[in-house]
C-alpha cells in the first residue's frame, strides 16, 4: 500500500519524517520524483509531469535569460508578494522627484511606497539564494537577507544625526528618538501586526491552527532575554534621575558629581555593554540553530514542508538561476538603499509637516521595511504552513532585538553618536506586555481567528496612546 500512501503527504509527511533523524530539510530529486508520481492525476491536469520539476532551489537552466528574470521576477514568491509588483512605477518616480524637484513631502510618500516592492524583491531573491545552499546555511542567509533592509535604515538614520540637537526634534537633526522608535517598533508589528494576521487569517482557512512547541518556547524565551537586556538602561536611568543635582550649585553634598550628564554617560556605558551581550546571544542563538540535529529551523521546516497547501504548485514554478539570483540581489540593495537614503533626507520635513517624530519611528517606518515579509508570512498562514509562519514573525523580532538594534549602538559607538537603549517607559512597558500576550497565545499551540484580531487590536491602541502623548493638549 506505500504506493497509495504517497498522495498523503501533504497531510502525514510530517509524522512519517519526525523521528528520521536523516531527512534532508530540502526535498532531492527523489522526493520530488515519488510526489509528482503519486499525484499523477494533479500534475496532468496542470501539464507537467514528474521529470520536467526540477529540485527544488534547482531552475535546470544557466546564465541570464532575460525574458525567464522578468517573467520569474513577476511572480515573485506568492500571490500577494505579486500584486506587490504592480507599485514598482513609484521607484522610478521617486528617483525623479529626489533628484530633480525640490517636493519633499511627495518625494517621502514615492520613496516610501516603492521600497515595499524593492524590499519585496530583495526577499524573494534571497529566498532563491537560499534555497540553493545547504538546509541550515539556506536558511540564515534568508534571515540575514529578511534584516539587511533595517540595518542599513538603522545606519542611514545614526549617521544623519546631528550631535549637537540632542535636546531637539527629528525637525531639528536630533534622529535618535526615531531610532529607538523604530527599533521597538519593528518588534512590535512584528509580534503584534504581522502575528495577528497571520493567526487571523489561517484561522479563516481553519478554525484551529497548531504549530510545535519549539517556535513558542525558544522564540518567546530569546524575546524575553531581548527585553530584559532593553529594560536595563531606561530602569537604570528611571531609578536614578531623581537623585542628580545641578552641576552649578555649588553645594558641598554627597551627590554633587552625581549630574545628569554623568548618569547620562553611565546609560551610555551601560548600553554599549548591554549591546555587547546581546549581540553575543544572538551569535549563540544562530550556533545552537547551525549546530543542533532538532533546531528550530529543522523542526519547522520538516513539519511542513508537506503542509503547504501550494507546495506541489510552488514546486512547478520557474525558478531564478545563481546568475540570475546574484543580478536580482544586487539590483534590489542598490534600490533599498537608495529609496531609504531619500527617505532618511526628508524626515525632517516630514516631521516640520505636523508628523511625530516618534509616531514616524514606532509606526511607519517598522511598517515599510517589514510589509514584504508581512505578506509572505500571512501567505504562508493561508496555505495552512502556520510553523513556518511564526518563525517569520518571531525570527526578524528576535533578530530585531538581538543583533540590528544593539548593532547601531555599537556603530554610533563608532561613529562618535550617543546612542543609547534608553527607551521611555511607556515603549518598554509596550514591549514587554506585547511578549508577554503573545507568549500566553502561544503557550497552548494552537491559534484561532480571535487570538489574531485581538494581537492587531492591540497594535492599533499603541499608536493612538502615542500620539495623544506626543501632542499634549
Amino acid at each position: 500500500m506505500s504506493h497509495n500512501g504517497s498522495p498523503e503527504l501533504p497531510n502525514g509527511g510530517s509524522e512519517r519524517h519526525a523521528g528520521d533523524e536523516s531527512t534532508p530539510l530540502l526535498p532531492t530529486a527523489h522526493h520530488n520524483h515519488s510526489s509528482h508520481v503519486a499525484a499523477d492525476g494533479h500534475h496532468i491536469i496542470n501539464g507537467l509531469a514528474a521529470h520536467d520539476v526540477e529540485p527544488e532551489g534547482e531552475s535546470g537552466r544557466t546564465g541570464f535569460q532575460p525574458r525567464h528574470f522578468l517573467y520569474i521576477l513577476w511572480r515573485s514568491s506568492c500571490q500577494a508578494s505579486m500584486l506587490v509588483n504592480v507599485l514598482w512605477p513609484f521607484v522610478p518616480i521617486a528617483f525623479f522627484l529626489h533628484f530633480l524637484t525640490h517636493a519633499h513631502l511627495w518625494t517621502f510618500a514615492m520613496s516610501y511606497v516603492g521600497m515595499v516592492p524593492a524590499a519585496n524583491l530583495l526577499g524573494f531573491s534571497g529566498q532563491e539564494f537560499a534555497r540553493k545552499m545547504p538546509k541550515v546555511a539556506g536558511i540564515l542567509i534568508e534571515t540575514a537577507f529578511g534584516g539587511i533592509v533595517e540595518i542599513i535604515l538603522f545606519i542611514l538614520l545614526i549617521a544623519k544625526h546631528d550631535n549637537e540637537a540632542d535636546e531637539g526634534n527629528g525637525d531639528e537633526g536630533n534622529l535618535i528618538p526615531i531610532i529607538q522608535a523604530a527599533i521597538l517598533g519593528s518588534i512590535l508589528t512584528n509580534l503584534l501586526l504581522c502575528l495577528g494576521l497571520c493567526f487571523f487569517f489561517g484561522g479563516l482557512r481553519q478554525a484551529t491552527q497548531r504549530f510545535h512547541a519549539i517556535v513558542s518556547e525558544v522564540g518567546n524565551g530569546l524575546l524575553l532575554v531581548a527585553a530584559f537586556g532593553l529594560v536595563i538602561p531606561s530602569a537604570f536611568y528611571s531609578a536614578l534621575k531623581s537623585e542628580t543635582v545641578l552641576p552649578d550649585f555649588g553645594l558641598r553634598i554627597l551627590h554633587e558629581e552625581f549630574t545628569e550628564g554623568k548618569l547620562q554617560d553611565d546609560i551610555l556605558h551601560i548600553s554599549r555593554a548591554t549591546s555587547i551581550a546581546l549581540i553575543v546571544s544572538f551569535f549563540l542563538y544562530l550556533w545552537f540553530c547551525a549546530g543542533s540535529q532538532h533546531s528550530i529551523f529543522d523542526e519547522v521546516i520538516e513539519l511542513d514542508e508537506h503542509r503547504d497547501a501550494d507546495r506541489e504548485h510552488d514546486l512547478q514554478k520557474p525558478k531564478f538561476t545563481m546568475t540570475e539570483t546574484v543580478v536580482a540581489l544586487v539590483f534590489s540593495l542598490i534600490c533599498v538603499t537608495l529609496l531609504l537614503v531619500f527617505l532618511v533626507e526628508e524626515i525632517e520635513h516630514v516631521v516640520e509637516s505636523g508628523v511625530p517624530d516618534q509616531f514616524l519611528g514606532l509606526i511607519l517606518l517598522p511598517l515599510v521595511e517589514k510589509a514584504a515579509e508581512h505578506l509572505t508570512a500571512i501567505d504562508e498562514a493561508w496555505d495552512g504552513v502556520i510553523n513556518v509562519a511564526l518563525y517569520h514573525c518571531l525570527g526578524p523580532s528576535i533578530q530585531t532585538a538581538l543583533f540590528n538594534g544593539p548593532l547601531v549602538v555599537i556603530v554610533a559607538w563608532a561613529m562618535g553618536k550617543p546612542l543609547d537603549l534608553n527607551f521611555e517607559i511607556f515603549m518598554i512597558v509596550l514591549l514587554v506586555m506585547s511578549i508577554l500576550v503573545v507568549g500566553n497565545f502561544l503557550r497552548d499551540g494552537e491559534s484561532n481567528w480571535l487570538e489574531g484580531s485581538l494581537l492587531v487590536v492591540g497594535i492599533t491602541i499603541a499608536p493612538h496612546l502615542k500620539a495623544t502623548r506626543s501632542n499634549p493638549v
